[in-house]
């Protein structure tokens, strides 16, 4: 499981991928055009302890989702949360 400070660091990316996004996003297809790589953009927290794509993230998340998100911090909270419940974390 990660540690607090891999999880601190995931949110950091998280936030920043997502915070270019035209809010309010609608769905998961609203968040492709703020990832530099689209689906591909991948995230590495903890020298690669936790890692991968957004797409991954995507596949594994839908139902931990509530759309719309009227905020980058409202959806990162959501997929955080997912990701531990999913055990991604």
């Amino acid at each position: 499981m990660a540690d607090e400070a891999v999880e601190a660091e995931l949110r950091e990316q998280l936030l920043e991928a997502f915070g270019g996004a035209d809010y309010p996003v609608k769905n998961q297809m609203d968040l492709v055009p703020a990832l530099p790589n689209g689906p591909g953009t991948k995230f590495e927290a903890g020298d690669g302890e936790v890692s991968f794509t957004a797409m991954e993230m995507a596949a594994k998340l839908g139902s931990h989702q509530s759309f719309p998100y009227d905020s980058a911090e409202s959806l990162v909270d959501d997929v955080m949360e997912g990701l531990r419940a999913e055990g991604m974390l």
